[in-house]
């Protein structure tokens, strides 16, 4: 509809002084392309070009009658330019003419070629042609004449011979004024072809809005018409109903005349009646078919009509959707070329960068150089000393001949003159020589000094040797300090930095030499005892002379750590996996919320820092108090925010409405505590969505603090829970809203408007994991991925499952205080009297002590699934409200008991009582509840799912080899699923006792241990900072 001029050339060529003008051009081009007008815009375009005809025929009457009005009636070219035939005006008509023609014919841009070559004019080659008479004859004169018909004809102008010399300069002059005056025409011609273009283009929108109106009116008929055509529908049902009746009324008839003629009526009534009833009927029939067939036409005409319309709407459908599909496919284009504009420009930067990083390498290659010349130098006057020396020990020798012979000579009293000149001249000689001796001297009482010094360290480290070996064999070997002694120096060491007490660097020795557990370390603690601090620190200080060995240092930031913060079995795995990594040498410290729930009495030597540290949050800064303290060995630091909002004294550690602000607040401020307390770790290990906060925050405000040391590992432990919450809920922690909330950030994959921590971890994260290999493969699925399965598939490479492990040490029948009696697989008897113990404790039944117990204990949410049965059967859950009813069903139950609280000294002696325990979970990250029953000799039925699956494997599975089967399983998560492995499991229980205990001790001999698992972290660790040092090696 709209025409718009791709391309405009114009070319000038003017020489002055002969007055040639070479080709003047002035061209519209349109694209080839043409638009397709859909099907209901014909008729309409029909109409437009009988107008668009109808005025060009119009402006052609006018436009001849204007010619023929302007027409000159001399015949002889002025030399002053002032005719009326002027050839700029007749250029001007003929444009416009073609202008108007071309325009009103199919109304694209127009193309106009005006050479200015001759000044006769010729129209027999189109498009017109402005010809002007060379100037090499200088015998042509200025006279001309104009032959004009009705079509524009030709303008010539003959040329006579003249003889006058002022009569040349006036032509010539005249010519000038004429070529000027047609480059001006056509200047202003083409302004008024762009014009004309303009008003186009105008029409065409206008046109275009017509066609929108005329599609609500016809939109409007459409509906009309279907109303007619329902009305239409109604008639004809009428009429049918109307007809049937008719037909009903024609069957009474019949009736009646049967009856007339069975009674024996005259012939002449019945005929009289016959033809009265037979008229109206077949009247009320023939107008009744007369007016149906009337609807049905009405009804047909309706139909085509309504046909029609319809194939219009959906061609104007079928534009519209081609309209929007080009501005799709426009607003593609330009977010992809701005996508290449910011690649090219990052290339750019990368390039800068290379440059830079080859000249600072440049210049290390040359300090390694100058080293290397250093090096050399030194060597050589080294070797020049040992020939000093040795020039030193030769000459030692000649004075001592020399004092032989001046012994030998004084013995004889040589009185000869002779003999005294040869003396004076030989005590010169010894004096110079006693000079060079004595700065020998000097130069080998350094060496001397020096080797001293070598000796007496040396005695000294023997010394200290034996003073170690004595004590070795006296039994006091620092190996046998426990953990906690070391995390103890740890700590106090970290205090002392954070109260500004040691510098830096010295707390960095102090904490490798307390690393690595040496013995002066702890000699130096031994011997401080009963001094003050300030005579303590100076004797730690005499020590800070170590070299880091290869050992890591592991910082974990969570929101759980069992015993003394937990709800699930994360709270386990910090502590075992923290535990397992001390043992295997490793540095291994843990950062948690002060909770005011947290079991204070399980803290060992738990103090405040007289350190605050300030963190960000909502825009200003908040001070948090630091308290620190040991947890079965391991060190810990616990955080306590200074916030108006009390966000860890809720009494509880979850399910509170702000819980995204409460632990993006703790996660700022457990790396602001990194940094400010000067430590590099290896590893910061964060664990769900609680913690996941620390990845982006980490790299996109700590790296460039200076918190650089670490590589990120995150360990999603249940993929359910995510973490998202509006957008806008990111800025408090001091996260970059518009530069997070990105596809390939942590835009939530469901929602534009929200994030996602855990997604976030993931992008962010060096190494991401889970808590087994089957969960791993389940969550790149759509039913396990939760909506991360994309994020999760294209971070693949670093994604694992790992299997958890147990602590064996807490969960141990053979040491465990919580039990009645301690039992282990070379004594299974204890099992039975935990079992009567606990149905004593819990009031249940002993009457048949043979009977299997079956126990249960799992969080009430829709993960997990627990089914009640009629034998002995104990659920232990979390307290969830809605199950307080039927707990108190079966208080006085022989043997169920239903159990709604949080109780660890019941969960162990459960787990001890149990013959069966069952997991049914719809899913399952890894479990430790199958792994803890094992150990305690209850034996799992466990649905094939995520960890479950990793763990428990089938006794009647003939595929698994015999020494892996150590329990029952079942796949379908519903009742019957779950009832026939427990069949199965209580029908080996009673018919194979024996081959049940050997079961039994098979199961308690596993090793679930956290050592395996602790392995394969290492080996993630130690290749993840490997890769990171490497990259950074110059």
């Amino acid at each position: 509809m709209e025409a718009t001029p791709s391309t405009c050339f114009i070319g000038r060529g003017l020489r002055g002084g002969g007055l040639r003008c070479s080709q003047v051009t002035v061209r519209f081009y349109h694209s080839s392309s043409s638009r397709l007008l859909p099907a209901y815009c014909r008729m309409r375009q029909r109409n437009f070009r009988m107008r668009q005809r109808s005025f060009s025929l119009q402006n052609k009457r006018q436009h001849s009658k204007k010619i023929s009005s302007e027409r000159p009636k001399d015949s002889n070219l002025r030399p002053n330019g002032d005719s009326d035939s002027d050839p700029v005006n007749l250029s001007k008509h003929g444009i416009l003419h073609s202008n108007r023609e071309m325009a009103s014919n199919d109304r694209i841009p127009i193309i106009i070629e005006a050479y200015s070559n001759r000044l006769d004019y010729d129209n027999s080659s189109p498009p017109l042609e402005v010809r002007s008479l060379p100037n090499d004859n200088a015998d042509s004169t200025g006279e001309s004449s104009h032959s004009n018909d009705g079509n524009m004809g030709s303008s010539s102008f003959p040329s006579n011979d003249i003889t006058s010399p002022s009569t040349n300069i006036d032509e010539g002059e005249q010519l000038q004024g004429i070529q000027l005056q047609d480059l001006l025409g056509m200047i202003r011609n083409a302004e008024k072809n762009i014009h004309l273009l303009n008003q186009a283009r105008v029409r065409a929108l206008e046109d275009l809005e017509k066609i929108f109106d005329e599609k609500e009116e016809l939109q409007g008929e459409i509906n009309i018409l279907e109303m007619k055509l329902a009305e239409t529908d109604a008639r004809l049902k009428v009429a049918a109903q109307e007809k049937v009746h008719v037909e009903l009324l024609e069957g009474q008839l019949e009736k009646l005349r049967d009856e007339l003629s069975s009674r024996g009526n005259s012939e002449d009534y019945l005929q009289e009646m016959n033809n009265a009833v037979s008229s109206s009927q077949v009247d009320l029939v023939n107008s009744f078919s007369q007016e149906l067939d009337l609807l049905r036409e009405e009804n047909m005409s309706l139909k085509d009509e309504l046909q029609f319309l319809k194939v219009e709407l959906s061609n104007i459908r079928e534009s519209h959707q081609r309209v929007q599909m080009l501005e799709e496919e426009r607003s593609v284009l330009e977010s992809s070329l701005k996508e290449l504009e910011l690649k090219l420009a990052a290339s750019h930067e990368d390039v800068s960068e290379i440059s830079s990083l080859k000249s600072e390498c440049k210049n290390l290659y040359e300090k390694v150089e100058d080293l290397q010349t250093m090096l050399d130098n030194t060597t050589k006057q080294a070797d020049q000393a040992i020939l000093v020396v040795q020039q030193n020990q030769e000459l030692r020798k000649k004075v001592d001949r020399l004092e032989e012979s001046l012994n030998e000579a004084n013995a004889n009293r040589l009185s000869s003159q002779k003999l005294q000149q040869y003396n004076e001249l030989m005590q010169q000689k010894i004096k110079l020589l006693d000079e060079r001796l004595q700065r020998s001297d000097e130069e080998i009482q350094t060496y001397v000094q020096l080797y001293q010094d070598s000796m007496k360290e040396f005695q000294d480290t023997l010394n200290r040797l034996k003073e170690e070996s004595k004590k070795k064999a006296k039994g006091e070997s620092v190996l046998d300090k426990p953990p906690g002694f070391w995390s103890n120096l740890l700590l106090m060491v970290d205090g002392w930095f954070l109260e500004k007490k040691i510098s830096v660097d010295e707390a960095k020795v102090l904490r490798e030499m307390i690393w690595n557990r040496e013995v002066r370390i702890c000699d130096a603690y031994m011997s401080s005892k009963g001094k003050i601090e300030r005579e303590i620190i100076a004797t730690f200080l005499k020590q800070t002379s170590s070299t880091r060995g290869t050992r890591l240092h592991v910082i974990h930031i969570a929101a759980e750590m069992a015993p003394v913060a937990k709800v699930g079995g994360l709270g386990d795995v910090v502590t075992g996996l923290s535990k397992a990594l001390q043992k295997k040498g490793h540095l291994v410290e843990i950062v948690l919320p002060k909770y005011d729930i947290m079991r204070y009495d399980l803290i060992q030597d738990l103090k405040v820092l007289d350190a605050p540290i300030e963190s960000y949050f909502d825009g200003r800064l908040f001070k948090n108090r630091i308290w620190v303290g040991t947890i079965e060995g391991l060190p810990v630091y616990f955080i306590e925010p200074h916030h108006p909002s009390k966000f860890f004294w809720r009494g509880q550690l979850y399910g509170e409405d702000d819980d995204f602000k409460r632990f993006s607040f703790f996660s700022r401020a457990a790396l602001e505590l990194l940094l400010q307390s000067g430590k590099k770790p290896d590893i910061i290990h964060c664990h769900d969505w609680q913690t996941a906060f620390v990845a982006p925050l980490y790299w996109d405000l700590y790296v460039p603090k200076g918190l650089d040391s670490a590589r990120i590992c995150f360990t999603c432990h249940n993929f359910e829970y995510q973490g998202a919450a509006p957008a806008s809920d990111l800025a408090s922690c001091g996260l970059d809203v518009y530069r997070q909330n990105k596809p390939d950030r942590m835009q939530d994959n469901s929602a534009n408007d929200r994030v996602n921590s855990v997604k976030g971890a993931i992008v962010f994260s060096n190494i991401v994991t889970t808590v087994s290999p089957s969960y791993a493969q389940e969550v790149r699925t759509a039913e396990g991925g939760r909506g991360l399965q994309a994020t999760l598939n294209s971070h693949s490479k670093k994604f694992v499952g790992i299997l958890n492990g147990i602590d064996t040490d807490a969960w141990n029948p053979a040491t465990d205080p919580l039990l009645k009696v301690q039992y282990n697989s070379n004594d299974i008897e204890g099992k039975a009297e935990n079992k009567e113990a606990l149905r004593s404790h819990l009031g249940m039944s002993s009457a048949n002590v043979w009977q299997p117990l079956v126990a249960c204990i799992t969080r009430l949410v829709p993960q997990k699934v627990c089914i009640l049965s009629d034998m002995h059967y104990i659920g232990h859950w979390n307290w969830v409200r809605e199950f307080e009813d039927i707990s108190s069903q079966f208080k006085t139950h022989e043997h169920a008991r239903l159990i709604l609280k949080y109780d660890e000294s019941l969960a162990h002696l459960i787990y001890a009582a149990s013959d069966m325990f069952i997991i049914p979970s719809i899913f399952e990250p890894c479990g430790l509840t199958q792994m803890i029953a094992m150990r305690y000799g209850s034996i799992p039925i466990a649905r094939r799912t995520g960890g479950l699956n990793d763990s428990v494997f089938d006794v009647d599975d003939d595929n698994i080899p015999i020494q892996y089967r150590n329990g029952f399983t079942f796949l379908k998560a519903d009742e019957q699923g779950l009832n026939s492995a427990l069949e199965r499991a209580i029908y080996h229980y009673k018919n194979d006792p024996e081959g049940w205990k050997q079961l039994v001790l098979k199961d308690m001999n596993i090793d679930f241990s956290w050592d395996s698992s602790a392995s394969v972290y290492q080996d993630l660790y130690q290749k993840s900072v490997g890769r990171a040092r490497a990259t950074n090696r110059p």
